[in-house]
């Protein structure tokens, strides 16, 4: 059997969403399974977060995509558990609550005295990659009893094929930082092509609402969504074209924004892996006066970026530009996937460092602000046993232990710690480093030995792609030697300075008049993204009311200036060439909700600051790049 096929390409959206969204629904098993699906997906119980020593890979979604029948199971999960009752808590919107709203209970952990009105999402918190990492785990186990019971509907000559597919299945996630297939956009086709998709199951080929296009409510009524616009929309959206109920979708933009930030995001995922060893930096976006002018960014600031981008920005916000509803968009168990493979990744390279005890910084569900987290804090509300115990960082510190692994992390080679960290630091350079000098210098190494090896051109993609810059322009970024100088916006910001999500955008070179155009424009080089809900969403005492709190993140600056060294426009990356070329070219906008442009220089806060380091090419694949300390420049 095929695997499913979208039946629409994005431009074609606007037409047939509304009436595609309204016409299919879930699979039909036919009336023999009906009885038994009811109970599958209908028994309330204790959902405890399991072990589970069959350890198998979570692939990039567009890698399980081309397993056919893994594909189908996972199409047909999906769907399954979207349209389970909503008020079970491990139906779609039940386990999606558990992140912002509706501000439920979930499993029978109760909330902290006035903390009734929040989730129980640790976001601003060291314990922001630690407490998603169970919370994908029930989404995945939920997920797989599903596809395993659907893998038993199958008549029985295809299944025992399917069961077996059902073992192979973990969740996927969704790379955004890394090249797309060539031709293709950072956003897949497989999300956002069609609202409706053509699926093989147990009872034939049926056309089905596609269950990672969007997700919905159904009732809406049921939700317990008060406010406007998220109690007009019927189903999950992003940059939505209005706030009214025939609001669709426009993936068409998610996708060119995504495409237009990808190297920006790339280069920044690139840095974190290469200079930031602590977790405490890793961990979570929160800015300290304490901290160095080299330790601005952190897995938390990318991932609340590459949020704003997929949900929307301008005056069109969607489910995932907004903490408290993000969770229920599809898309956004592939986005932290996508973020748990990457503390993984970095994990395998920094064992030994780990939290520190550290005050919460907004309440949560069953957390105050102000109480001291730490290791063994309870990552509620996720059970580890049937005894009510909870889940702790310490306990799912080791990925492995839940039945899942990354590709990087599989080799067979790499049996000892030495050989997993070489692992990783090679797929890191191969596939977040192409924006770098740090890989143009190593290409160049590998291609010079493979030349004197074999007498003619070699190298892979990657090396061909930095080998056409050409030696001038190698020369003027090393000057003869394997170091250079890289360059960076540092920013820091309230992160209620917007009273809501905002972007801060910065450009090399005059921005377009209208916001509109901002992010399409050759000049725009970069965004970092806060997201926030506003006090509107959860009042003066909620769980966002974080004012006079600080976050930082990044806009690397260095690609770009490649680019302007290739084109004749810019001497070196020396800093006597750099600094007044900057000064003299950057620019900055920040645009918050609603569309509303604010004066950078009035924003609560906002202080960016150009900085440079001199940093050390790796000789070698199994080497990141070195970076010496930080040097302050001038504020932007």
């Amino acid at each position: 059997m095929g695997r499913p096929r979208l039946s629409l390409v994005v431009p074609l959206l606007c037409l047939v969403q509304h009436l595609a969204l309204g016409q299919f629904a879930g699979y039909n098993y036919g009336p023999d399974a009906t009885i038994r699906i009811r109970r599958q997906i209908s028994q309330p119980r204790r959902e405890v977060v399991r072990e589970n020593s069959d350890v198998r890979v979570r692939l990039e979604i567009r890698q399980l995509e081309q397993d056919s029948d893994v594909w189908t199971l996972y199409i047909l999960g999906l769907s399954m558990m979207q349209y389970a009752d909503m008020s079970l808590d491990t139906s779609w919107f039940g386990i999606s609550g558990i992140h912002g709203m509706p501000h439920k209970s979930w499993g029978g952990v109760g909330p902290t005295p006035g903390n009734e009105n929040t989730g129980y999402c640790t976001h601003f918190s060291i314990l922001f990659p630690t407490w998603h990492r169970p919370y994908l785990v029930l989404y995945e186990q939920i997920l797989q009893g599903l596809i395993q019971f659907i893998a038993s509907l199958w008549p029985d000559g295809e299944r025992q094929r399917f069961q077996e597919a059902a073992l192979r299945f973990r969740i996927p996630y969704w790379d955004w930082a890394a090249d797309p297939p060539s031709g293709q956009s950072v956003l897949p086709q497989s999300v956002a092509g069609s609202p409706f998709v053509d699926v093989d199951g147990p009872n034939g080929r049926q056309r089905i609402a596609n269950p990672l296009f969007s997700f919905s409510f159904n009732p809406l009524s049921a939700t317990g969504f008060t406010q406007p616009p998220w109690n007009q929309w019927p189903t999950t959206l992003r940059a939505p074209t209005n706030r009214g109920p025939n609001a669709q979708s426009d993936n068409a933009l998610v996708a060119s924004d995504l495409d237009r930030n990808r190297v920006s995001q790339m280069q920044r995922l690139y840095n974190l892996f290469s200079y930031y060893n602590d977790y405490i930096y890793l961990a979570n976006e929160e800015w300290t006066p304490q901290l160095s002018n080299g330790s601005l960014e952190s897995l938390e600031s990318l991932h609340d970026t590459i949020h704003l981008l997929t949900g929307g920005q301008n005056a069109r916000m969607g489910h995932m530009s907004y903490p408290p509803y993000a969770a229920f968009d599809p898309i956004f168990w592939l986005h932290h996937c996508m973020v748990d493979r990457i503390f993984a990744l970095w994990q395998t390279l920094h064992p030994e460092t780990w939290i520190t005890p550290h005050r919460a910084l907004q309440s949560t569900h069953t957390t105050s602000r102000g109480e001291i987290q730490d290791s063994q804090t309870a990552l509620t509300p996720f059970y580890s046993s049937d005894n009510g115990t909870f889940w702790t960082s310490d306990g799912v510190r080791d990925h492995t232990r839940f039945g899942y692994t990354y590709p990087e992390l599989l080799s067979e080679s790499a049996s000892r710690t030495e050989e997993r960290q070489a692992a990783v630091r090679r797929a890191v350079n191969r596939l977040y480093g192409r924006q770098s000098p740090a890989v143009l210098f190593l290409s160049s190494t590998n291609l010079a030995s493979q030349r004197a090896r074999s007498g003619r051109l070699g190298g892979d993609a990657t090396s061909l792609e930095m080998a056409s810059l050409s030696r001038t322009t190698n020369e003027r970024i090393f000057h003869g030697s394997n170091r250079y100088h890289e360059w960076t916006a540092n920013i820091r910001v309230e992160k209620q300075a917007c009273d809501g999500p905002f972007s801060i955008l910065i450009f090399l070179g005059c921005p377009p008049d209208d916001p509109l155009d901002w992010m399409s424009s050759p000049s725009h080089i970069g965004t970092m993204g806060v997201w926030t809900a506003g006090k509107q969403d959860h009042g003066e005492n909620g769980q966002m009311a974080m004012d006079g709190l600080y976050v930082s993140g990044t806009v690397p600056l260095t690609a770009a200036l490649v680019q302007k060294i290739a084109a004749g426009e810019l001497a070196s990356l020396e800093p006597n060439e750099v600094e007044f070329y900057l000064k003299m070219k950057l620019e900055k906008r920040v645009l918050g909700p609603g569309g509303r442009v604010w004066d950078a220089d009035k924003v609560k806060g906002l202080k960016i600051q150009i900085v440079s380091s001199l940093v050390k090419a790796p000789s070698r694949e199994e080497e990141l790049p070195v970076r010496a300390s930080t040097i302050v420049h001038f504020d932007l």
